[in-house]
């Protein structure tokens, strides 16, 4: 297996040498390492060093660590305990050879992750599968004592591209929305609580995002039934209009029936799925502070995502508004005229990080089209 250098954020290790010729280098090496998710772990590893010293874990598990660099990331740049576990020999192999030359004292474990799960607690608990998170949820929801952090590529099922294929393993129905990478976010989180809340416990989204081709969660957890119960609360549908852009939220287990806010129309409910906020505004705010100083692989992008996090309104969904103006046979104006003229009229619109278009709001939607329509 040749190997090459790379260093992302301050630390560097040794990946498969890609192949020029592949349509998707990552895919054939014989250990695997995707350089486009670097601001993925830089996000993790901005996280734990915002922690207040009292809050931080006492340990990570990268419960599937490839080349190991999320975990010796997380040893090197923010200081814990870490293990790195893989199944596959010669990952496994890579990862302490990669800690040695860093000269960190990580654990490595070779095991099947749901295995060890089910075996060991850690503080907190890092999945990041190539594909689906889905089969390990179950078990990181009972290793994990203070942290869950989750990442999903397999965003065609979770945004309703793959309708069957979501449905099966997030046990919820997905839409192909114009605001499908909210949808697969919240879609997410939300099997995420059902996995959790059984075990009487809950959780609070502390900074969740969607961005290109993945979906990211850093959750906190808690002990107790009325931390599930609060966080069970959180569960419910949006019912998406079969005629008009409308939408309309509904908190509870099973959908009701609801008629479009809009127009009246008939609605589909999309979910379960989780309402509410996908990160807490103070943990956000540290981490914008702890990039200063920070040597990060994407720092400048991290930091302009932070920004829209912080801002962001906590509704559910997002208008497209370039796709409002289309309907409406008009040209888009600025986005900040649009959300201007929005708060102009007593509601509440951000950005949405999701979409360089999207537009999070209160409003109605007859006074969304109206501050896009002039």
């Amino acid at each position: 297996m040749d190997l090459v250098p790379v260093t992302e954020g301050a630390t560097t290790v040794l990946v498969p040498a890609p192949d020029p010729d592949a349509a998707f280098p990552p895919g054939t090496a014989p250990v695997f390492y995707n350089p486009r998710m670097a601001l993925n772990r830089d996000a993790t590893v901005l996280f734990l060093r915002a922690l207040p010293p009292e809050r931080r874990p006492p340990d990570y598990l990268d419960a599937m660590g490839a080349t190991g660099l999320r975990g010796l990331r997380v040893a090197h740049e923010a200081g814990l305990a870490v293990t790195i576990n893989d199944r596959n020999r010669r990952a496994l192999d890579l990862a302490a050879e990669n800690a040695a030359r860093l000269g960190l004292a990580v654990e490595t474990v070779r095991s099947d992750a749901n295995a060890l799960l089910s075996s060991r607690r850690f503080g907190a608990v890092d999945l990041d599968p190539f594909g689906s998170p889905a089969p390990f949820a179950d078990a990181a929801c009972r290793s994990a004592a203070r942290y869950l952090f989750v990442t999903a590529t397999d965003t065609a099922p979770l945004c309703g591209a793959h309708l069957r294929a979501g449905m099966r393993r997030y046990f919820a129905r997905p839409m192909n929305t114009e605001y499908h990478a909210e949808v697969g976010l919240r879609i997410l989180l939300g099997f995420v609580v059902r996995e959790l809340v059984k075990y009487d416990r809950g959780l609070v989204p502390l900074c969740c995002f969607a961005r290109e081709h993945y979906v990211r969660l850093h959750l906190g957890l808690s002990e107790g039934a009325a931390a599930a119960d609060r966080t069970l609360a959180r569960i419910g549908y949006v019912h998406q209009c079969r005629c008009c852009p409308g939408r309309a939220e509904q908190a509870g287990l099973l959908p009701e029936t609801v008629p479009c806010p809009a127009c009246g129309g008939e609605t589909a409910p999309v979910g379960p799925l989780w309402l509410g906020a996908i990160a807490d505004p103070a943990t956000v705010v540290a981490m914008r502070d702890a990039i200063d100083g920070s040597t990060l692989a994407q720092g400048t992008a991290l930091g302009r995502m932070l920004a829209l996090l912080e801002a962001e309104l906590p509704t559910s969904t997002f208008y497209d508004y370039h796709v409002l103006a289309k309907r409406e046979v008009v040209s888009p104006p600025a986005i900040e005229t649009v959300l201007e003229r929005l708060r102009s009229g007593g509601f509440r619109a951000s950005r949405a990080h999701y979409a360089g278009t999207g537009i999070k709001t209160d409003a109605p939607l007859a006074c969304v089209l109206a501050a896009i329509t002039g």
